[in-house]
Parts: C-alpha cells; sequence; structure tokens
C-alpha cells in the first residue's frame, strides 16, 4: 500500500508542471506555427490568466498554506483553463479581463492625448527613425565589412 501512495504522490507532483507549464508550452508553439489566430488568443489568454494566478499565489502563499486542498483546487482550475475542450482561458479574458483592461487602456490613453504637447508628437516621429537606423544599418557601411 505505500508503494502505491508513493506513486501516486509522485505522479501528483508531477502532473502540476505539466498541466500548467510544459504542456501550455507546447501548445503555445503549435499555436504561434499554426495559421489560425483563434488558438493564439487562446494560449495568450492562458499566460496572461496563468500569470496572474502565479502574482496572486505568491501574495497570499501565507494565508494559502493553512489550506490543505489549495493545490488540488489550483490543479483543477489549470486544468479547465488548458483543456481545448473547455477553453476556461479565452473564457474568463473575453468574460473578465478584456473589459477591465480596455476601461482603463482607453482612459489611460485619453489622459496621454490630453496632457501631451505637440513637440513630443514631432520626437517620436525622430526617435522611431533614429531606432531605424540603428537597426537597419546604411548601405554604406555594409560595404565596409
Amino acid at each position: 500500500m505505500s508503494k502505491l501512495w508513493t506513486l501516486i504522490t509522485q505522479l501528483h507532483s508531477i502532473a502540476g508542471p505539466v498541466l500548467t507549464l510544459l504542456y501550455p508550452l507546447y501548445a503555445s508553439v503549435v499555436a504561434i506555427e499554426s495559421p489560425s489566430k483563434i488558438d493564439d488568443e487562446q494560449w495568450l489568454a492562458y499566460w496572461i490568466i496563468y500569470s496572474f494566478l502565479t502574482l496572486t499565489e505568491m501574495v497570499l502563499q501565507p494565508i494559502l498554506e493553512w489550506i490543505p486542498i489549495w493545490y488540488d483546487v489550483k490543479l483543477l482550475m489549470v486544468a479547465w483553463l488548458v483543456l481545448p475542450q473547455f477553453k476556461g482561458a479565452s473564457y474568463l479574458y473575453e468574460r473578465f479581463v478584456r473589459e477591465y483592461i480596455r476601461k482603463h487602456a482607453t482612459e489611460r490613453e485619453h489622459q496621454q492625448v490630453l496632457h501631451q504637447p505637440e513637440k513630443k508628437s514631432l520626437n517620436v516621429g525622430k526617435t522611431k527613425k533614429k531606432f531605424v537606423e540603428f537597426i537597419i544599418p546604411n548601405k554604406e557601411d555594409q560595404d565596409t565589412y
């Protein structure tokens, strides 16, 4: 019986990293390489929500240590986010995160437009041009090599 319990414990500890990191990493690479944008949205949403979950878990760690089933609840929640049958990450992102981001992003952009002097907009073009010149060297510089 003790060997069975050890096996179950080991599978349980392996399931977390596989479910939360390895499979999403593999699926994200496959999504990037596929022509469809639908799967890209699912995996971007997953990484956003998983990052938020991880940060929340780090902050609440002293409290979560006292909840014995926290790890199991987290595994079930991540399974719901990850598994393609449920598409939980896309659902959460569409339902909650997108509205919050749009609300605050549009307010911030509106404030930047109101408080931005016109000279700054001219400097942005110059900065962008300098950056492009830095990244893409002139023909003359390439000939010297």
